[in-house]
């Protein structure tokens, strides 16, 4: 049980703010899974097959994935078998040691933060489907660059749903930095090229460009953001170098199935999962990281500026399996 009790004394290090943030956030889907290990674990003195049949439900429950559960369940049974362990709270503590190491073996290595451009202002592409609180997310990103001293520009380039320039622009106000907004349905590439000359004009550093979220027709989403992207390279080089894909956390497999979708329109580099603090079914971070390798970059654990947090591996499952259990010491 190494990586378990690492985890452990690992967390214990961290400031308590940091854990008491994300075991906040993570309340509910704790209160999901690790309420069922534990009744699971309740009713067998020792592991069977329809323990991990049961342990498998779980999993799927918590959207990880079929996949993904089947895998890690099948991880946790192997090793159990070979050395012996039968104890229904040693396989739990197993289990978390598996899902570890699932994420951390899947796809590019984990880089959260945004790596600025030496030469010239650093583009951030942001996509996702209307409703996941990608407007919001854009202002919580502008405001954690914003106080590490970054010179932020916002682009309005979703220019065909209703209100989504005007919240925008409410945010730049708040956040006091500059933005390019252009005509309602105007041509989405056009807003992102006056973007890309005034962030050069005005000397930015970071560069966050809104697009549209039409998903349901994906032919021309595809071919509108393909524009974007010649646009935006044309003014400047290796451009946009991030492309962020912004999931609503409480939508479970759906999800899933939006960051497929999105992932054949463009290069993302990156999830950031909002509303992580309103749904049961936390595993949706294992699920895409599984079935798409692409990392999650950033998690939202709450509504305030501030509750956007840099996704950890260690404080997410130490929320998700053990945060708040006094009793798991």
């Amino acid at each position: 049980m190494g990586l378990f009790k690492f985890l452990k004394e690992k967390i214990s290090g961290k400031s308590n703010a940091q854990k008491d943030k994300y075991v906040a956030g993570l309340d509910k889907s704790r209160r999901n899974f690790s309420s069922k290990l534990k009744l699971l674990a309740a009713r067998y003195q020792k592991v069977d097959d329809d323990y991990f049949d049961e342990l498998e439900q779980i999993l799927i429950e918590a959207d990880v994935g079929v996949n993904l559960a089947l895998e890690i369940v099948d991880a946790t049974k192997k090793e159990s078998r070979l050395n012996g362990i039968s104890n229904p709270s040693d396989i739990n503590e197993l289990l978390v040691d598996k899902m570890f190491v699932s994420y951390a073996q899947q796809g590019d290595d984990i880089q959260n933060e945004i790596v600025f451009s030496k030469d010239g202002p650093t583009v951030l592409l942001v996509v996702g489907v209307n409703g996941v609180g990608k407007t919001t997310t854009i202002a919580k990103l502008a405001k954690r660059y914003i106080d590490q001293g970054k010179k932020v520009l916002l682009v309005a380039g979703d220019t065909f749903r209703a209100g989504a320039t005007e919240q925008l622009t409410i945010w730049a106000s708040r956040l006091n930095c500059e933005i390019v907004v252009g005509k309602e349905f105007a041509d989405p590439s056009s807003v992102a090229y006056d973007g890309m000359k005034k962030g050069k004009e005005i000397g930015a550093d970071l560069i966050i460009v809104d697009t549209a979220g039409r998903l349901q027709n994906k032919v021309n989403l595809m071919a509108e953001l393909s524009k974007m992207k010649r646009v935006i390279q044309k003014e400047i080089l290796n451009a946009p170098h991030e492309t962020f894909l912004i999931i609503d956390a409480t939508t479970g497999q759906n999800g899933v199935i939006q960051a497929k979708a999105f992932k054949e329109c463009t290069d993302v580099s990156g999830v950031v999962i909002t509303k992580m603090d309103g749904t049961s079914k936390g595993g949706i971070i294992l699920a895409i990281r599984d079935e798409l390798g692409i990392p999650v970059r950033f998690i939202g654990l709450g509504e305030k500026m501030d509750d956007l947090e840099e996704f950890d591996l260690d404080q997410y499952l130490y929320g998700l399996c053990l945060g708040g259990d006094e009793n798991n010491g």
